[in-house]
């Protein structure tokens, strides 16, 4: 009888070359080396004997063996996470509610496509968004009036809430093409002292500007707020002021020379995101794959953002 070498996780690494498009991004998404991933690779080359991606071609590109065993990934992975999904509700009955409380007005840039893809697989999920921006969104969680919070930064560990890692993007600056700064290759603290700074109407400990970079310097510019990310670009477009968001958020404008953006500080203002849960909710199989199947879309589709 005929043997294969082909586990569920070489599957799973296929499939993750052909949606990320790279080495480095496949193996972020599956938590894995870079190593490790061209050794199963390469190993899966050597049982075939034929290789399965092209050698030294940017985009990654598969050969015919390789495409063939794609589109087996596509067919199996999909059936056997159906399968534990079904187990999972006759192990542990249909799930309950899901409610997420976010503390970031442009975490709905990804967050939406990724409930919606969650829907179809788990239908019987009564899957919301608490209304409204939270300074500390904590505590819900421990008082049972939400199940998953969206938070930044890495936390203090707690006995009641587990925190799992979303994924780490740059904050930029953003300015009018004409604007003076936009002669510099990258801004510092100094830079925004004279400036307007235009954001969201929120505390300035959920800025990560403010947060990471101006407060620690002692540096509090003028400010003006706008509720809507289109509306702090179109202020920045016409040179009322200066503002900083996330890459992902603002790819397109920046394409299209609306606005200009800088890195913050020399190597640029990295930032992290994580989903906190409560222990009791923590190891349910609705809220794994919640927070796996998030990851993964954001990972895959944001510009600009990488693993933890």
């Amino acid at each position: 009888m005929a043997t294969t070498a082909l586990e569920l996780r070489h599957l799973e690494t296929l499939l993750a070359l052909a949606e990320c498009g790279s080495l480095s991004k496949a193996a972020a998404r599956l938590f894995l080396t870079q190593s490790a991933l061209s050794h199963q690779l390469k190993a899966l080359e050597s049982h075939y004997g034929a290789a399965l991606v092209e050698k030294n071609v940017r985009p990654l590109r598969f050969t015919a063996i390789g495409h063939r065993l794609v589109t087996l990934a596509k067919a199996v992975l999909p059936q056997v996470a159906e399968a534990g999904r079904d187990v999972a509700r006759l192990a542990q009955g249909h799930a309950g509610p899901l409610r997420v409380a976010v503390q970031c007005h442009n975490c709905f840039d990804w967050l939406m496509p990724a409930m919606d893809a969650y829907r179809s697989l788990w239908p019987e999920v009564e899957l919301d968004i608490i209304s409204g921006f939270v300074v500390d969104p904590l505590p819900l969680l421990e008082r049972a009036e939400a199940e998953l919070a969206v938070i930044h930064d890495r936390q203090e560990p707690r006995d009641t809430i587990v925190f799992s890692p979303l994924f780490r993007y740059e904050s930029v600056a953003l300015m009018s093409p004409r604007h003076p700064l936009a002669s510099k290759q990258w801004l510092e603290a100094d830079d925004f002292a004279g400036e307007t700074l235009i954001t969201y109407p929120v505390p300035d400990e959920m800025l990560d500007l403010m947060k990471h970079c101006l407060t620690p310097a002692g540096v509090n510019p003028k400010r003006r707020t706008a509720e809507l990310t289109v509306a702090i670009l179109q202020l920045v477009a016409s040179g009322r002021g200066i503002a900083a968001l996330p890459s992902w958020t603002v790819g397109n404008y920046i394409e299209r020379g609306y606005v200009v953006s800088r890195p913050i500080g020399p190597a640029g203002l990295r930032c992290e995101l994580y989903a906190a849960t409560s222990r009791s909710n923590a190891e349910s199989a609705y809220m794994r794959e919640f927070v796996a199947l998030t990851r993964t879309l954001s990972l895959t589709q944001l510009a600009g953002v990488s693993a933890l």
